[in-house]
């Protein structure tokens, strides 16, 4: 819990009004969170923080990218992330982070970890499906993709004449046409 030190907001100490956090998240904070999807990380998350009198709202912003590799080839690319998220935090009688928009913390409480919220943000942002942009635009080459597109079926194979059909299925189709 030391490695997250410093995502904790202590809150109480804070005017009411409007507060703004910047962090720098590297692939060490994934680390901490034993994921390693990642090859490199360099995302900026800026969070502003409005605190009023019975709750507080938390406007996460991210931006920047995340070096992953390609679903396809396996190549390494860097995938842009840029993505909001907004949190209001209550206060209640205990502890409830049931839904994803709200969060009911402790009367007591006076500061709350934002590092679990900035990786959920950052994770959630990377598409399911992740492509190399040259395989889009063709630039990529790869021993990968060569072999994949030597490996594909041609579109000759594809079409096949009357010819080829056995006709033991022509007099099937007959009986579809005379109901």
């Amino acid at each position: 819990m030391k490695a997250f030190k410093d995502y904790i907001i202590q809150f109480v100490g804070l005017k009411e009004g409007e507060h703004h956090f910047n962090f720098d998240i590297n692939n060490t904070f994934f680390q901490n969170f034993e994921y390693d999807e990642f090859n490199s990380a360099d995302v900026k998350v800026e969070l502003k923080l409005i605190k009023k009198t019975t709750l507080l709202e938390l406007y996460f912003s991210a931006s920047g990218f995340v070096n992953v590799n390609c679903d396809l080839t396996n190549e390494p690319y860097d995938q842009a992330i840029e993505d909001e998220y907004k949190l209001v935090v209550k206060f209640g009688a205990e502890y409830n982070d049931d839904n994803e928009d709200i969060l009911i913390v402790a009367h007591g409480e006076y500061e709350i970890n934002v590092a679990q919220y900035i990786y959920e943000l950052i994770v959630l942002s990377v598409p399911i499906k992740r492509v190399h942009p040259g395989i889009e635009d063709g630039s990529l080459q790869s021993d990968i993709l060569s072999k994949l597109e030597e490996l594909s079926p041609n579109e000759d194979s594809k079409t096949k004449s009357s010819e080829d059909i056995d006709p033991r299925w022509n007099n099937l189709k007959k009986l579809l046409t005379d109901k």
